[in-house]
Formats: C-alpha cells, sequence, structure tokens
C-alpha cells in the first residue's frame, strides 16, 4: 500500500508542477453525455450507434482504463442487461438478458471464434489492454450469424493500426497495480504507418497471487497470463485492402477456485490455456456505382485447455467379505482442443441513396478434441483397518468424443430509409445447413492397473455411438427506427432464431469425483421468437436508452438432475453418483426491461444511472429457470475539472433472488460503492502522461454474485481493491 500511495502522490505532483500543455481527453470524455455518434460493425454494416434499431452497448478502450479491469466482464457488467459470472478472478463470463455464452456468438474483429458452446473462460483469453472498444447486441440476430445468436452477440474489436497522409510512429506503454491479489500488469503497443500501409505490435505480461476477500484469501485464485498480437494492412491497388493479423494469448498456473466444470472440494488449476488466431480479409471498394465493396474473410482459432485436478475426496465401501475397499481419487488431467475455421464472402450495393443491401456467404467449422486421465488409489482395508492390498489405478478417458460442428450458410439484410429518413426499416434472413459428425465414445478407454496397461478392459462400453447428422434451419429479424422528433427515437425489434445443440451438449461425459455432466445426442435445436420495444434520447445535457424485451424459447436445453451408475473396475460394486443431464425443457419464457441515462445538470457534472431486471420461466412447469440475474443496477456522479482530469463515484447493486431452478441457491442482495479518477492526458514534451485510480468496493463489504454462486462453488466476490494505472505514450 506505500508503494501504492507513493506512485500515485509523485504521478499527481507531475501533473500539477510540471509545466505542460493539456492535450484532448479520451473520446468519451469529449462530451459530457455520449450522443450515440460512436460508429459500430456489428450488423456488417458501419452505422453509428443511434441510427441503428437494435438495443445495443458500446464500451471503449477508455472505460477499461479508467477501472480496474481484470477482464472484459469486469467492465461490461456496468452496461444495463449485461451480468457478470465466473468462477474466480481470471475466468469469468457473461449473461444478457438472462442468456448465458452457449446462447451469444462471441466475435473478435468480426470472427467467429466460439461459439453455442459452454467454454470455460473464453472471454478471459482477451487481452483488455488490447481492446478498442466491445460492441454488445442484446437479442437475436440469427439471421446474421446463424446458430447460437439467440441472446446476442459480443463483438470484441482490437486495436489495430491506422492509414495516414504521412509516415509515423507512435506507442504506448501501460503498467498497472491492484491491491486485492497483488495484480502487477505491463503492457506495451508500437504503431507505424503512412498512406499505404500500417503495423501494430503489441504485448502484455500480467500476474496475480490469491484473491482477497472479505471472508479472507480465496486459495488457488492466482494466475499469470502473457499477450502478444500483430496486424498489418496494406493498400496494395486504389479501393484494394489487405488485413492480416495474429494473436496469442496465453496463460498458466490459473487457479480455478470454484469453476462450473470443477466443483469443490477439488482443487483445479488451468497448468496451461491458451488461444491462437491468425485472420485475414481482402476488401474491394467502389467496385461499380451501385457495388459498394465486395469483402472475403477468413480465420482459424486454435484454443487448448491443460487442467491439473485434486479431487480432495476419498469413497469407503464395504466388500462382501467384511473388507473395506478404500478408493482415494488422486489427481485428474483433463485436457481439450478446441479448433475453429471459418470463411466468409459479403457484398454491399447501395441500390438508392435510401436502401443498402447486404448479402452474403458464411462458412465456419469447429473441430473439438478432448481426453483425461484419472489417476485413483484403491486400498483394501480388513476390519481391523489394516491395508491388506493397495491397487494403483490409471483411467485414461474421453470426455468428448472427437467432433465437429459445421455450418454453411447464406444471409442477407436490407436497410432502408422512408419517410424523409424518419424511419429505417431492416430486414434479414438467414438459411443453415448444419452438419454434426463425432467418433465412437467410451466410458474407459484404458486401465493401468499397477503399471500394467489394458486397452480393452472388462468393463469398456459405448457411451456414444459414431455418427453424422445434417439438418436445416432458418432465421428473420426486422427492425425499424422512428425518429418521433430530432433527438428522441422509438425502436422496434422482431426476430426468430435458433440454436443447434453444441457438441459438448451432445455427448459431454464428465466426470470428475463427485458428479457426472452427461449430453444427449438427441436434443433438438432451439428456437425462439422475441420482441424487443425501445425508446432513445440523444440531447447534448441528457441521453436515454430503455427496453422492454421478450423471447419465447421452444425446446430449451438445461441442464436437469439424475443419477450416473458406474464400475470402477470390472469386480468393483456398482456406484451411483448424482449427474446433471441435458435435456429439452419444451417451452420457456424470458422477458424484462432494462435503461440507461446521463444527465449533465451542471456544466462540470454528470449524473447517470441505469438498471436491468429479467424473468425466466420453463412454462411447461411453470418453474424457474437456472442462472437468471437477479435486478439490479447502477448509479453515480461524475465531475470533469477540465485543467486537471475528473473524478466518479458510484454504487452497484442487486437484490435478492430467490427465482430460482432446482438446485440453485439463493442469494441475498447486495450493494457495492466503488470510486475512480483519471488525470487529464499531460504533454512531457518528448512523452505524455495519463494516470488512473480508484477504489473497487470501497466498504470492504461482503456480498455474492448469483451468477457465480450458482454457476460454480464462489460464495464471495473481492474484497476492498486499490488500483493505479499509468500511461505513457508517445
Amino acid at each position: 500500500m506505500k508503494k501504492f500511495t507513493i506512485t500515485l502522490a509523485a504521478a499527481l505532483s507531475l501533473a500539477v508542477f510540471f509545466p505542460f500543455t493539456a492535450y484532448g481527453q479520451e473520446k468519451t470524455d469529449t462530451l459530457p453525455v455520449p450522443l450515440g455518434e460512436i460508429v459500430v460493425t456489428s450488423l456488417r454494416i458501419n452505422r453509428q450507434v443511434r441510427n441503428l434499431p437494435a438495443s445495443m452497448v458500446v464500451v471503449d478502450s477508455s472505460a477499461y482504463q479508467r477501472r480496474s479491469a481484470f477482464t472484459i466482464s469486469n467492465v461490461l457488467e456496468e452496461e444495463p442487461g449485461v451480468s457478470r459470472g465466473g468462477d474466480g478472478v481470471w475466468a469469468t463470463n457473461i449473461n444478457v438478458r438472462g442468456f448465458n455464452e452457449d446462447r451469444l456468438v462471441i466475435l473478435v474483429d468480426g470472427n467467429r471464434v466460439e461459439t453455442a458452446t459452454d467454454l470455460t473462460a473464453s472471454l478471459s483469453m482477451i487481452d483488455v489492454n488490447d481492446i478498442e472498444r466491445v460492441e454488445v447486441i442484446k437479442g437475436a440476430q440469427s439471421s446474421l450469424y446463424g446458430t447460437g445468436a439467440m441472446g446476442g452477440i459480443v463483438n470484441i474489436i482490437t486495436k489495430q493500426g491506422h492509414f495516414a497522409p504521412k509516415p509515423y510512429v507512435s506507442g504506448n506503454v501501460i503498467s498497472g497495480f491492484a491491491s486485492v491479489n497483488r495484480l502487477f500488469s505491463n503492457h506495451a503497443s508500437v504503431s507505424a504507418g503512412s498512406r499505404k500501409w500500417f503495423l501494430n505490435l503489441g504485448g502484455t505480461y500480467a500476474k496475480a497471487g490469491n484473491l482477497r476477500t472479505p471472508d479472507g484469501i480465496l486459495p488457488n485464485s492466482q494466475f499469470t497470463t502473457n499477450n502478444i498480437s500483430a496486424k498489418f494492412g496494406v493498400k496494395p491497388f486504389a479501393n484494394h485492402l489487405f488485413k492480416v493479423q495474429y494473436q496469442r494469448n496465453w496463460s498458466t498456473d490459473v487457479g480455478i477456485p470454484g469453476g462450473d466444470a470443477f466443483p469443490g472440494p477439488a482443487k483445479a488449476t488451468y497448468t496451461d490455456i491458451g488461444r491462437h488466431l491468425l485472420s485475414a480479409s481482402y476488401q474491394i471498394s467502389n467496385i461499380t456505382e451501385k457495388w459498394s465493396s465486395l469483402e472475403l474473410r477468413y480465420f482459424t482459432q486454435y484454443i487448448i485447455r491443460d487442467v491439473e485436478m485434486e479431487p480432495n475426496m476419498v469413497t469407503r465401501t464395504t466388500l462382501p467379505n467384511g473388507n473395506i475397499q478404500r478408493t482415494t481419487p488422486e489427481i485428474f488431467y483433463p485436457m481439450g482442443k478446441h479448433l475453429t475455421n471459418g470463411v466468409q464472402l459479403q457484398g454491399t450495393w447501395d441500390l438508392s441513396e435510401r436502401n443498402v443491401l447486404i448479402a452474403g456467404i458464411d462458412v465456419w467449422a469447429r473441430k473439438l478434441s478432448t481426453s483425461r486421465e484419472k489417476h485413483i488409489r484403491i486400498d483394501i482395508l480388513n476390519p481391523a483397518g489394516d491395508i491388506v492390498k493397495t491397487n494403483n489405478v490409471v483411467r485414461g478417458e474421453t470426455p468428448i468424443p472427437e467432433s465437429s460442428f459445421g455450418s454453411a450458410g447464406l444471409f442477407f439484410q436490407n436497410e432502408t430509409r422512408l419517410l424523409d429518413n424518419r424511419l429505417t426499416m431492416i430486414l434479414g434472413g438467414r438459411f443453415d445447413g448444419i452438419r454434426i459428425n463425432n467418433e465412437q465414445g467410451m466410458d474407459v478407454d484404458y486401465i493401468i492397473m499397477n503399471g500394467k496397461r489394458n486397452d480393452n478392459p472388462p468393463n469398456q462400453r459405448i457411451t456414444f455411438e459414431a455418427g453424422t447428422e445434417y439438418s436445416l434451419s432458418w432465421s428473420a429479424n426486422a427492425g425499424f427506427l422512428y425518429k418521433l422528433f430530432k433527438d428522441v427515437d422509438l425502436s422496434l425489434n422482431l426476430a426468430r432464431a435458433f440454436r443447434a445443440p453444441s457438441l459438448e451438449e451432445r455427448f459431454k461425459y464428465i466426470d470428475l469425483g463427485n458428479f457426472v455432466r452427461l449430453g444427449d445426442p438427441a436434443l433438438k435445436p432451439e428456437k425462439s421468437y422475441s420482441a424487443d420495444l425501445g425508446v432513445r434520447v440523444w440531447k447534448s445535457k441528457f441521453n436515454l436508452q430503455a427496453g422492454i424485451f421478450m423471447n419465447r424459447l421452444n425446446n430449451m436445453i438445461v441442464e436437469t438432475p439424475g443419477e450416473f451408475i458406474f464400475r470402477l473396475t470390472a469386480d468393483s460394486k456398482p456406484e451411483t453418483i448424482p449427474a446433471l443431464i441435458n435435456a429439452n425443457v419444451r417451452k420457456a419464457l424470458l422477458y424484462g426491461i432494462d435503461f440507461k441515462f446521463a444527465c449533465n445538470f451542471n456544466r462540470d457534472f454528470v449524473f447517470f444511472a441505469s438498471g436491468a431486471y429479467v424473468r425466466g420461466m420453463a412454462l411447461e412447469t411453470e418453474g424457474d429457470l437456472p442462472l437468471i440475474p437477479p435486478l439490479n443496477g447502477r448509479a453515480g456522479i461524475r465531475y470533469t475539472y477540465p485543467r486537471l482530469g475528473s473524478v466518479e463515484f458510484s454504487v452497484f447493486g442487486a437484490t435478492k433472488q430467490d427465482k430460482i431452478a432446482e438446485g440453485e441457491k439463493e442469494t441475498p442482495g447486495y450493494y457495492r460503492l466503488d470510486a475512480t479518477l483519471n488525470s487529464k492526458v499531460i504533454d512531457l514534451r518528448f512523452v505524455r502522461l495519463q494516470v488512473f485510480a480508484g477504489v473497487d468496493n470501497m466498504t470492504n463489504n461482503r456480498y455474492t454474485n448469483h451468477l457465480s454462486t450458482n454457476r460454480g462453488d464462489i460464495s464471495v466476490e473481492p474484497g476492498r481493491n486499490f488500483f493505479v494505472r499509468l500511461k505513457l505514450s508517445f
């Protein structure tokens, strides 16, 4: 804490006493109240937020710099309708209007990298220092992106280089510290370019210890991560643009204190978890008077997860002869490899001044390979408790048989402006063909008993037959934006979306000691019909975005409680352990409301607030759906002193969540007080300096996050956290 105080004091002293010229602040601070002028790309066409009928939020890089920002999810949770879940500080995820990641499409720079899957920690494998902005579309958009986009789209836009009239070289260094887990983070990037080319290189290294909570240290919550990225663009001919990029995110010794796939009392750690992304695009513009652009994109992403897990549990079974069998799972080694490849061809036609057509082909495929080795000690004890025999067993297993998911789709979107540009209408549709292929799955591949391997053990059995399945599906959406007045508009979105069951939902056989998670190859695709009605106000001193939404699902897939019976070896007694089995809930309904507003009530003061409520119901049983966030909201005030910078105080809270599904826990309501400050950009002649600092959970309040508590085993969130970040630019 002493180092933190000295560092911050020194930085602020420089800001006050060193002669400087104040540069403009970050772009989101140039206006006290945002006017929806950020240009977004997630609807496959560049438009300002205020000119699109979709309900969406955009969080740019300055928000991640001003906050502690451990991962993307920590900042996104402050937006209405977006909630954070997690398996610790590093492994986090988001929920959009009651939909988890398995019903969201995650994009990195427009490339579909994971879809319709419960891949743990996918959002944690993105470098927050490399983010330009994150666009979150709330609501179904399957007509643009196909299966999985029932709940929305999260498009992570990373920092690129840029073209310039004259050659340039620029760069920055960002260093940060957070007290709650002794996180030290360092990032550096350099960018160069001219009229014809640009190059951007960046890298980050971060290391954190165990998390401090109001209850004490949270064991096994440490992590170490490093990232590198390279982006290159060139204009080989007039109206031609070629871009290529590579991203590598790699983390080691990542503790998972109570994860979804690794429930307590197990101790699980990602010994290695990494992501490689290589993508390229070629765009031709102004082809003809009507044909404005044609773009070809390709990407490949590889994700690997190596886990080391200590089950920390012992079972005892009485044998017929009166002896006792004591089974001690010593250590498990799960591993997963995910390879996704995709190609997309898209054309844009300006049919008239008020009509734009987009059409294209989107083909992608995901291949999954998994393995798990379980080291188990079996002791036979006589009635007196003496060990009479010990067997050391190694079980080789395949949690999910090698399988692939492929999709080929044709999509179109037509934008028309009517009534003297007062009404914007966007109509879209998509047709998809899907192919699922899987190898044969076994409940055990081999057993090594006391050093002797057997590839055909007598208790070996088939869990999933090899097979190939084909299906067709379609989706559509209609969006309407009507400008009621100059700065006030109404929006309406109607959509029909679908989601094919993922490979994990179909074929998983996850046995980690204290319960089993099972897939079902016979699962039916989910289908949804949704509506979203919104109102937006874009005034210089006040803005408001509010929406009411409803989403009805058929064949919704959830995990239902059950049992799994197995034999550890051929001569073992049958054992029964609890199981969660994927099944289709025939009908479900989600509805709710969210809003956000900001008011510049004084020249230097802005008051802001947001809130969200969602209700999830299984209509067939009149029960509650799992993992639905409680009523939550945020309010605060920001003061800006033009010569120095700004300071912000906010309160974030949620009510009690007692509308829970079977097997979930109720969670009490809570609040959290946060404060941040940032200086203006200070010109130190050779470099420019900006200081960011703040306190999360100022009162060290003990609280629980419903989505973390019920997804995994995290019963308490981080305690008071002081953070500081310095940014040097040249």
